[in-house]
């Protein structure tokens, strides 16, 4: 039976050469030790019960069936699941503070499952744009075989007619080309592998496609290669661009150092966004969100923002998570682009460069909230005061215990 729905799905994806090929991926239909005849005919028989045609179920109630199913998957795979899935939550703020608008083009270097296109396609529909003017303008790159199909399977139980998702290793071979030269989106927005190894130094120092714009990056760490790939993608009129990186890209020093002192020269990093411990998967460790624009506002120019929103989220068990209430506090932070004690500070670059040498950490921007009331300064007098009236006293009862054993002379 496995053999007979293994050929079923090829059928299906040849006949469909444009939207389906190489859709079901790998997996081993045909190894009865995994899945055996009665197995298969039990799936295909549950589910030949249930009315699934586009008459029977809406497009939202497919796909959100089909997000479901990943979700379940990723917290069961938990560290693997990094690799495929950002939580939906952040995903959701990212997008909603890149604000793509209908018609505009969006790309996601590392599209695991899609989550990112899907939130920007939702987010258009939600402010009332039709979702039809982005298709043909997805465009999403994703090295793994069997995650590029989900997010395919995904982007199409969603309705999305017009898309483009390739397979292949985005920092060694960019697919999405204008001649010899990257192709420019209007958003550009990804989660990429956390502080990637054997990304690929040697192919970048030469680069045909010129993305070392601030310097090469350590073998140790692809970080900044993500970042430099993403800005070189970037409309240079409409850009506008949000990352997720570990927190330690804000202050490594060495080469990290010096392309950031790079990047913050070129003047489109507009936030910083430190974000809580354990909110993703498969790492405990607290992630950032940095925002650039390709051209920043009159009233952002020379300046960035930064956002300590590490105390806004919910405790879980095995993962904490970012409530809707969290991300609304961040968006207002970052829309309303002041001072908030506390929270931000927005802090002139010069400043950054020139006192910090280029150091991202938040900690050195935002002061964290008092826990405590500070007295006065009479308060602090008062008290003081009562402090050496109490020392002198326990003084004087000291001498007198020491005379009352000779252990002390009189007069002394």
């Amino acid at each position: 039976m496995g053999a007979a729905l293994q050929s079923a799905l090829r059928e299906i994806e040849q006949a469909n050469p444009g939207t389906l090929f190489g859709i079901f991926g790998d997996a081993a239909w045909a190894n009865k030790e995994r899945l055996s005849d009665a197995l298969l005919k039990d799936l295909l028989e549950h589910f030949s019960e249930i009315p699934l045609s586009i008459k029977a179920v809406t497009a939202d109630a497919l796909g959100n069936a089909y997000e479901f199913l990943i979700k379940q998957f990723a917290d069961k795979a938990n560290k693997k699941a990094g690799e495929f899935y950002t939580p939906r939550p952040v995903v959701n703020l990212m997008v909603r503070l890149m604000a793509p608008r209908g018609g505009e083009s969006i790309y996601d270097p590392a599209c695991g499952t899609a989550g990112m296109l899907l939130s920007a396609v939702q987010h258009v529909r939600d402010a009332g744009g039709k979702v039809e003017t982005l298709f043909g303008k997805l465009y999403g790159q994703e090295k793994n075989l069997t995650t590029s199909a989900i997010a395919r399977m995904n982007l199409l139980l969603h309705q999305i007619e017009d898309f483009q998702v390739a397979r292949g290793d985005t920092l060694r071979e960019p697919k999405f080309l204008e001649g010899d030269s990257l192709m420019k989106f209007d958003c550009v927005i990804a989660n990429p592998p956390f502080s990637l190894e054997k990304w690929g130094v040697s192919e970048w120092e030469a680069d045909p496609f010129k993305r070392n714009i601030a310097g090469t990056p350590p073998q140790k760490s692809g970080d900044y290669a993500w970042v430099q790939h993403m800005l070189s993608s970037m409309n240079p009129r409409t850009g506008r661009m949000a990352v997720v990186l570990p927190h330690g890209a804000l202050f490594r020093m060495a080469a990290e150092g010096k392309i950031r002192k790079k990047l913050l020269e070129m003047d489109q990093l507009d936030a910083v966004i430190g974000l809580g411990a354990n909110l993703f998967y498969g790492t405990g460790l607290a992630a950032c969100i940095l925002l650039f624009r390709a051209r920043k506002p009159e009233s952002h120019k020379r300046k960035v923002l930064f956002v300590d929103s590490s105390r806004l989220f919910k405790k879980g068990r095995n993962q904490n998570e970012l409530l809707p209430a969290h991300a609304e506090r961040i968006y207002e932070l970052v829309s309303k682009y002041v001072d908030a004690p506390g929270e931000a500070k927005v802090v002139a670059l010069d400043d950054i460069l020139t006192e910090h040498g280029g150091n991202l950490n938040i900690s050195l921007y935002v002061e964290p909230p008092q826990t405590h009331t500070v007295p006065t300064v009479a308060e602090s007098l008062a008290r003081l005061k009562e402090s050496l009236a109490a020392a002198y006293a326990a003084e004087d009862r000291l001498a007198e215990l020491l005379k009352a054993n000779g252990l002390l002379a009189e007069g002394k």
